[in-house]
């Protein structure tokens, strides 16, 4: 953005500013009359000058997550609650199918120590665990990052690699495909088992589902969840005992039922039939 937008976002940010303060005067002059509305300043999707987040329309940002500046992400991919994506100096990409669990904070570098610009990029079908910090870095598909794991500037964490929890993994660290590191500073700890690989992808795939549902939850109307409160209510489970000796036979509702692709036991079961 040169002079001249900078210029008019200022201007146009006073006349924002000069209203609120207009409607805040106004109030005040009504006295005990006035009715005044609490407005929230947090939002999901923020711009810094002429930089906006790109996000998929089949993907998932909670309410309380912030995606700042250039950032983009990708088909199916979830952003969780609490996470803050910010990509203000530099860039952060998000592949598709991959989820950055609740807390978790991803930012840049513009500059460091050994001088080199780094943008953050996330692969296809990652998982990054709870309150994760990731900067500077890139994780390939299909790698795992686990819960409070810190990823420092220029860390490479190739395909099928995981990165155990509450690791410190030092600066310009490359963890090769298939070993778990793990420990402050990270180091290696063994390979990565056929099953493990399997569960990397598998993890993405389930929260590529769970996130669907919590998409569906956040765009309900209010009388909707008004509605289902009274149905919950109504057909609340009670002891089995407590309902055979009044006759009562519960069945849940169809609104109140979670997909089966959410609830990967009750699929297996009923394949099994």
């Amino acid at each position: 953005m040169g002079s001249l937008g900078k210029a008019i976002y200022t201007f146009g940010f006073w006349i924002r500013e000069t209203g609120q303060a207009i409607d805040r005067l106004g109030c005040r002059l009504q006295g005990n009359y006035y009715f005044q509305e609490q407005l929230s300043r947090h939002r999901t999707l923020m711009n810094v000058f002429d930089k906006s987040p790109l996000v998929d329309k089949d993907a998932f940002v909670a309410p309380s997550a912030s995606v700042i500046g250039d950032v983009q992400v990708g088909r199916g991919s979830s952003i969780w609650y609490g996470c803050v994506l910010r990509g203000d100096v530099n860039s952060i990409s998000v592949g598709s199918g991959t989820n950055i669990q609740d807390n978790s904070l991803v930012h840049v570098a513009k500059s460091n120590l050994s001088g080199k610009v780094l943008p953050t990029n996330i692969g296809n079908n990652v998982t990054i665990g709870h309150s994760a910090v990731l900067h500077g870095c890139t994780v390939e598909d299909e790698a795992f990052v686990g819960m409070g794991a810190t990823l420092l500037d220029g860390v490479v964490v190739e395909k099928h690699a995981m990165v155990a929890a509450g690791a410190l993994v030092r600066q310009n660290t490359r963890i090769p495909a298939g070993e778990v590191w793990g420990g402050n500073p990270a180091k290696f700890l063994r390979k990565l088992t056929d099953e493990e690989i399997a569960f990397i992808a598998q993890s993405a795939t389930n929260y590529t589902n769970l996130a669907q549902v919590h998409a569906a939850e956040n765009v309900k109307p209010f009388d909707e969840i008004e509605f289902e409160k009274v149905l919950r209510k109504k057909f609340a489970r009670r002891d089995e005992e407590y309902d055979s000796m009044l006759g009562v036979v519960r069945e849940t509702p169809p609104e109140l039922i979670l997909p089966d692709n959410v609830l990967p036991d009750k699929e297996q079961k009923s394949s099994q039939k």
